[in-house]
């Protein structure tokens, strides 16, 4: 029999066989999701060109940022193991779906969406349950190791699907093995879910609804601020990697037999998932606030650094992966841990469906518009867009944090990025009294 997940990560206990299964399957699955990152060489295969990229992948975006609000609703009353395998489920069956196309159709428009809704329910809901489930003291530790199987599935996934479509020509078949190969990788996440324990109902807590309006009621009390606007440059900057990366390389490069997107992916996350175990415990010694808003500067640096890719010289990819690399190590598990915090436990699934409706805003409000510029621009303007954006969301956020530091000091409490886990596993241990404790007092 399973045991409850409050039972398996007792006290500060984090790295156990629940965990690693957990991390295992996650990196599976992102191996999966990041071989459609290829998606947009799919659509020109049967026809298509970088703006109807845009459109397709905006839209499939805009799919699940409409499902956002029920999802985590849904985490919430069905809690997040079940919500995981419904998106494996919906995940599947949008990649099986792309066998029976046979050109640009209406049809792409759905499996595009399916995609993105099954990709958004497992990670809302992995988040869920890793913020539920986690010692409160190490949550922001838990939520970026589990972020370094992203990293690692980033780095297997793009190499293995250029290893797939290599060659100038390429045939339907060679999409259809890359498409079973995805389908396989999903296996393993599948069979986790058997294993790691159900997350235990806050005692007391209410049965949520599953409204739209209980969903805005409950962002709109526990909304997280500042970190929004960094969450949301963040989502836009995730358009290059998976949206126009295959499209920008074919463009500047079109006869090259350079696994370009591969080397990429390779150089982004290998680095990535180096520096976020590496820093695992940065957090702990200069705040949250101060490592999200590094970040943030580092992906701007990866926007301006693609100016300097050569087609000559397809390894300059690097310099704008390493960046970027940095910035999303710094800033996912802290901009994610910060919107996360500011919900009560029993309400993290809407907590982490805030957090990735806003991710998704970015790359909704971004493809298309970013797909019509480059179609009719060329990519340097895209690069400076989303650069400039990264600039404004970081000042505005710096402003904030400092802001709320001096205002922290002049009432002699620490500032709250600082102090919210301790307080969160003072309040674990008294969650039976009743009585709420402030780690600041």
């Amino acid at each position: 029999m399973l045991k409850p997940a409050a039972e398996v990560y007792s006290e500060d206990r984090l790295y156990n066989r629940e965990f690693i299964t957990i991390w295992v399957g996650n990196v599976c699955f992102v191996l999966a999701n990041t071989m459609i990152a290829h998606y947009a060489r799919w659509i020109d295969f049967l026809g298509g060109d970088v703006n109807q990229t845009g459109r397709i992948m905006g839209l499939g975006a805009i799919a699940s940022l409409v499902m956002r609000p029920w999802m985590g609703q849904w985490i919430n009353r069905f809690g997040p193991r079940f919500v995981w395998g419904t998106g494996l489920l919906v995940f599947a069956v949008g990649i099986v779906g792309n066998f029976v196309l046979t050109d640009l159709n209406a049809a792409i428009y759905f499996l595009r969406g399916l995609l993105a809704v099954g990709a958004a329910f497992v990670f809302a809901s992995s988040l869920a349950y890793i913020s539920q489930s986690a010692p409160p003291s190490r949550r922001t530790e838990a939520i970026g190791i589990l972020g370094a199987a992203g990293f690692a599935g980033m780095i297997i996934g793009p190499y293995l699907a250029d290893w797939i479509l290599a060659g100038e020509v390429r045939e339907r078949a060679q999409f259809y093995r890359l498409f079973s190969i995805a389908l396989v990788a999903l296996l393993f996440p599948a069979i986790s879910l058997l294993v790691i324990p159900k997350v235990r109902r806050t005692p007391g807590s209410p049965q949520d609804g599953v409204r739209l309006s209980d969903f805005i009621r409950t962002s709109t009390a526990y909304w997280p601020g500042a970190t929004s606007a960094v969450v949301l440059a963040f989502g836009l900057c995730m358009t290059i990697p998976f949206i126009f990366l295959a499209s920008f390389v074919d463009t500047i490069a079109p006869n090259t037999s350079f696994r370009a997107v591969g080397v990429f992916f390779l150089g982004y996350a290998g680095w990535g998932i180096i520096l976020r175990v590496a820093t695992s415990h940065l957090v702990d010694r200069i705040g949250r606030g101060k490592v999200l808003f590094t970040g943030t500067l580092f992906m701007a640096a990866q926007m301006f650094a693609f100016l300097a890719v050569s087609p000559d010289n397809l390894w300059t990819l690097l310099i704008p992966a390493l960046l970027g690399g940095t910035g999303h190590a710094l800033m996912f598990h802290t901009m994610m841990s910060l919107m996360l915090e500011s919900f009560p436990p029993h309400l993290r699934g809407t907590g982490s469906a805030l957090s990735l409706m806003t991710l998704d805003a970015g790359m909704i409000c971004g493809a298309p518009i970013l797909g019509w510029i480059a179609k009719n621009h060329g990519y340097m303007p895209v690069f400076i867009t989303i650069g400039c954006s990264c600039l404004i969301a970081a000042a505005v956020y710096g402003m904030t944090l400092r802001r709320d530091q001096i205002a922290a000091l002049a009432a002699g409490t620490p500032p709250a990025d600082v102090s919210i886990e301790r307080e969160d596993l003072l309040n674990s241990l008294n969650c039976g009294t009743g009585q709420k404790i402030s780690a600041g007092k």
